[in-house]
């Protein structure tokens, strides 16, 4: 039985984020970048994170310790970051839970899209 992805796309890992964080393939969309970053922090995949993080923008190292243990996803909306686009926003709910302590993340992430590939800039909390 193939896994599910941990985006919650709907679809098997191997056929969603998987060869993204494999580095088999470069994500298509800024949200199929966001997707792939949420299961990232899922598999708690530090070196994939930096990597999709635009450099003017991007930490120099990351804790493992911060990254919470993320156990839903909702995409709220995006809008542009399709193919032949140079920027795009995704506006999500990612859901945390460690114990009985649960958390939510509400962004609208921004993405631009430089030398062929999707980068996470950054993000407003709301």
């Amino acid at each position: 039985m193939e896994k599910n992805c941990y985006c919650q796309s709907g679809l098997p890992l191997a056929d969603c984020c998987g060869p993204l964080l494999a580095g088999e393939t470069h994500a298509a969309t800024a949200e199929a970048l966001m997707r792939s970053r949420f299961s990232a922090n899922v598999v708690r995949d530090c070196e994939y994170l930096l990597k999709t993080w635009h450099p003017d923008t991007r930490p120099k190292s990351m804790n493992l310790q911060t990254i919470p243990p993320w156990c839903s996803l909702t995409v709220l909306s995006s809008r542009e970051g399709q193919p032949g686009d140079s920027s795009g926003m995704v506006e999500f709910r990612a859901v945390w839970r460690q114990g009985v302590e649960i958390g939510v993340l509400h962004e609208k992430s921004r993405f631009v899209h430089a030398d062929g590939c999707w980068y996470y800039l950054d993000g407003i909390l709301m």
